[in-house]
This record gives C-alpha cells, structure tokens and sequence, in this order.
C-alpha cells in the first residue's frame, strides 16, 4: 500500500468527522436543526470506512487517467458511475440491515423521485457521487500525504485512540438502537426556534 496502516486509520477517522459535519450542514439548510447524527461522538464511521475502502479498491480519478487511455471526460463521467452505483448499494444495505436488526426506518427518500427502495434514490446518489469525486481527486492524498509525515509515534497513537473511539461509538450506539428499537436522539439545536432539545424532550 501507498501509507501505512496508521494514516489509513487516521485519515477514517478525519472523513467520519467530515461526513458527520456535512449531515448536520444539509439538515440545517434543509430543515433549519442539527442533531447528534444517532452517535455520543461527532463522527460517523460508516464514511470514513467507506471512502478509504473506495479509494483503496478503487483509486481517485487522477490514478484512472494515468492507467486508461480513454478521454479525460469518459474516465470522470465512468468514476462518477461506478460511485452512484457503489453509493446506492451501500445505502440500501445500511438501511435495511439497521431496519432488520432494531425494527426502525433509519432514513426514507420516498418523497424523493426516482427512489429505488426507501433508502437510496438518483438525486441522492449523484449528490454523495459528486462529493466522493471531488474529495478523491483534491483531498484525499494530500489528507494521506499529511498525516503520514506525522511523528510515527504520534501518528500510531492518534491512529488507534481514534479507531478505538469510533468502534466503541459505533457499537455502543448501535446498541442503543437495537435494544430501544428507535434513533439513539441525544440532542437537537433547532435553528427557528433558536434552542437546544435534549434527548428527554426530543419528538
């Protein structure tokens, strides 16, 4: 591999910080509140595991052009929908395995058009394709690049206090859910109401 473990793990850890910011910007320009995202901690892990799987499987476009000889603009438009298709997959399996297991709809798009089940649609998956294409090809190595001239002690270290962290989230969120069999709600700022609900009030 290009970076060692321990960049591999920090960089998953920064992208579930970034994802869990860019949920909460959607829902305040959407629907005017931002909540805890179901996690005690401002990360989610499913996007940090996500891209650095897609980048290590797949690459950013930058490494496409280099390897195909095809036109610059069919070598975008071919990553752009290879991450439409592997977004919706991974949508619809989230979805229905957290439906499965604690009895709940985490998300629906089915006011959306062009929805394909309850949990993925085209509006949607070109949204996340979009973004997942821009974040390969300007910011995904040189992320790498930086944290892996990181003091090696420092990096390890970093590394694995956050996976640990975030696992431990992950799992005891989760937890949460499947034994209440609904959203783990901690918090919510509503922006028109200009106040912090917390979890014993929250609709």
């Amino acid at each position: 591999m290009k970076y060692t473990a321990a960049a591999y793990m920090l960089a998953i850890a920064i992208i579930s910080f970034l994802g869990y910011c860019v949920e909460n910007i959607w829902l305040a320009v959407t629907q005017q509140y931002i909540n805890n995202r179901n996690m005690y901690f401002p990360f989610l892990l499913g996007y940090g595991l996500a891209v650095v799987g897609i980048y290590l499987i797949a690459g950013t476009p930058k490494q496409w052009l280099k390897r195909k000889s095809s036109n610059k603009f069919t070598i975008y438009l071919a990553y752009f929908l290879l991450m439409i298709i592997l977004v919706s997959i991974g949508e619809i399996l989230l979805g229905k395995t957290v439906e499965y297991f604690c009895d709940f709809t985490y998300w629906n798009y089915e006011k959306l058009p062009f929805h394909l089940t309850k949990y993925t649609s085209l509006p949607t998956s070109m949204g996340f394709a979009g973004i997942i294409e821009f974040f390969m090809e300007y910011l995904m190595e040189p992320i790498l690049d930086k944290v892996e001239h990181l003091p090696k002690t420092t990096l390890q270290i970093l590394a694995i206090g956050f996976m640990l962290l975030l696992v431990g989230d992950f799992i005891v969120s989760f937890r949460a859910m499947y034994r209440h069999k609904r959203p783990n709600y901690l918090w919510k700022y509503d922006f028109g109401q200009h106040r912090l609900i917390h979890y014993h009030t929250f609709e």
